[in-house]
């Protein structure tokens, strides 16, 4: 009977859950309620464990707090989507309690840190909806004290718990009728049981191949630099941890040096610094090291012959002058867009945002993505358009990362809200104005997309097989044919109303310019009140983004 766990075994645990996640994340996918190639809830929550697991690779103690405080942060900076964001918040709320743990916990202090992992998760959503992740772990947390007076094995104890996880998973359906009339469960509320089964499993000796599981997060996401300070790498100076730059040659080298010794040069260099560059034969030895001490590396140097070519940097002071240019050069507004896609970028770009990430529905950004681009742009307030519903809630959770500067999120949940924000601001207004005025615009554009169904269903009265044309709004399906052209036409004539005087299409990859324009020039003849524009998008899975307004 195994009553209590010690750090080693939550370690494995917590990387247990990762890698169990991760085998299984194609599953989690796959129980996206539309019907459409683009879910993500289960490559989020992995992307979200495997930075949590990296930071946590990289504590060199083996102490609760220090373990639990490494999670909690790489989750954090790792957060993709609302799922990513809610697992992270969960795992920060269970670590909350075990890191006052001394050498082993019980499961009475597991219970704890579950019902600590449910509020915490709770109160990371504005609005929180039932029949979803919170819902699983809520009702998991509200048994766990229940449990632990049974169970005193950790082993029994956890196999009770996902019993009733299961058993609150199969009843998310009854709860959230969009789940019902796809025929699902909760993809989220998936991911966390995965999630229970890895933490199982790494107590029972489970083979889940934890030697395999990656130590760095997939990095799909990359930004474009965009605006006035395109040039510049990272804003973020930070503190000089050595301050020379200290550089020279090693010449004439004494008949008694060896290779051997150049190789122990190099170790010595190594203690006293970073950036070391120590290469060489026995005619000169080129030496780089960025050093507090960099009389201590001449003194190394000259054991082995003569220094030639000295050359010393001040970093501290270079340091200083760039810190005062970019506080010089400093605007009191910037902004920051979240597409996937060329020609969404070059949109964006021509609408003057000073930066652009990669993402979107494919391929979330982690809270960490988008705070590190925020501390790309030299501004003291920066807007960022997340222009997806599903990254709303990490650009919320960017705030937490970021200082210096003021992240002002503006909740677009699509590509046309973001140009329209983007089209409203205004360098002369305040802030305050400007975001008043942006938000208010969004209010003025209807969007929808136009992509194909991936499994038969039935869904918003339409009953679709695999690979139907199917056009949408954020909110539900609104057509479907068998070609793209008529689905495009349908679905603007469900969105369209009296008041709209202007169709934007804008074309993703798969689709030629020639194919767009001829598709505009359909929808010009079918809606002659109205201006028909299209452009290159470039996106994937949708065939077409449409825009009124």
């Amino acid at each position: 009977m195994q009553k209590t766990i010690n750090s080693t075994e939550f370690r494995k645990m917590v990387a247990g859950g990762a890698r169990m996640l991760e085998i299984n994340r194609a599953k989690v996918d796959a129980l996206n309620v539309f019907p459409v190639p683009d879910g993500d809830t289960g490559t989020n929550m992995s992307l979200t464990l495997q930075s949590a697991v990296k930071e946590m690779n990289a504590c060199s103690s083996n102490r609760f707090q220090e373990i639990c405080d490494a999670v909690s942060k790489g989750a954090l900076r790792g957060a993709r989507g609302n799922s990513g964001v809610i697992t992270s918040q969960i795992f920060r709320g269970i670590c909350s309690v075990i890191r006052e743990a001394k050498e082993t916990i019980d499961v009475k202090t597991f219970a704890k840190a579950m019902e600590a992992g449910t509020k915490v998760a709770y109160g990371a959503v504005s609005v929180p909806k039932e029949g979803t992740i919170l819902t699983v772990v809520r009702l998991m947390s509200e048994s766990a004290q229940k449990l632990a007076s049974k169970n005193k094995d950790f082993v029994d104890y956890l196999n009770a718990l996902i019993a009733v996880g299961d058993e609150a998973l199969a009843q998310t359906p009854e709860l959230l009728p969009v789940l019902k009339k796809a025929g699902v469960v909760d993809s989220g509320g998936m991911g966390l049981m995965t999630i229970m089964r890895g933490f199982l499993g790494a107590l029972t000796g489970e083979d889940i191949d934890l030697d395999s599981m990656p130590t760095e997060a997939q990095e799909n996401s990359s930004d474009a630099d965009f605006g006035d300070n395109s040039d510049i790498i990272n804003l973020d100076l930070g503190d000089i941890e050595f301050a020379y730059c200290t550089e020279f040659f090693v010449i004439n080298l004494k008949p008694e040096t060896t290779l051997a010794d150049i190789d122990k040069l190099k170790e010595k260099l190594m203690g006293l610094g970073d950036s070391v560059i120590c290469i060489g034969d026995l005619e000169f030895i080129k030496v780089h090291v960025h050093t507090n001490t960099p009389g201590v590396a001449l003194s190394y140097a000259l054991e082995l012959g003569e220094l030639d070519r000295i050359k010393i940097e001040n970093m501290l002071e270079e340091n200083r002058a760039l810190k005062a240019k970019l506080e010089a050069e400093k605007k009191e507004m910037g902004m920051l867009a979240i597409c996937a896609g060329k020609g969404l970028s070059e949109i964006f770009k021509d609408l003057m945002c000073d930066r652009v990430i990669e993402g979107g529905q494919t391929m979330n950004p982690s809270a960490s993505d988008i705070a590190d681009a925020v501390q790309k742009i030299n501004a003291a307030n920066v807007f960022v358009f997340p222009n997806n519903s599903n990254i709303i809630l990490a650009a919320e959770q960017a705030k937490a990362l970021v200082e210096n500067r003021k992240i002002h999120v503006i909740p677009t949940k699509n590509i046309p809200q973001g140009f329209a924000a983007a089209l409203a601001f205004n360098p002369d207004a305040s802030v305050s104005e400007n975001k008043a005025e942006m938000i208010h615009s969004l209010d003025n554009v209807a969007s929808g997309q136009v992509t194909y169904a991936v499994r038969n269903t039935t869904m918003n009265g339409f009953h679709l097989k695999e690979g139907d044309i199917i056009g949408l709004d954020a909110k539900k399906i609104l057509a479907k044919g068998n070609n793209i052209d008529d689905t495009t036409i349908a679905l603007i004539k469900k969105m369209k109303n009296d008041e709209h005087e202007m169709i934007t299409l804008y074309y993703g990859e798969g689709v030629k310019e020639e194919e767009a324009e001829a598709l505009a020039e359909k929808v010009a003849e079918q809606f002659p009140d109205c201006d028909v524009d299209f452009h290159f998008g470039g996106q994937p899975v949708y065939y077409y983004m449409v825009s009124l307004e």
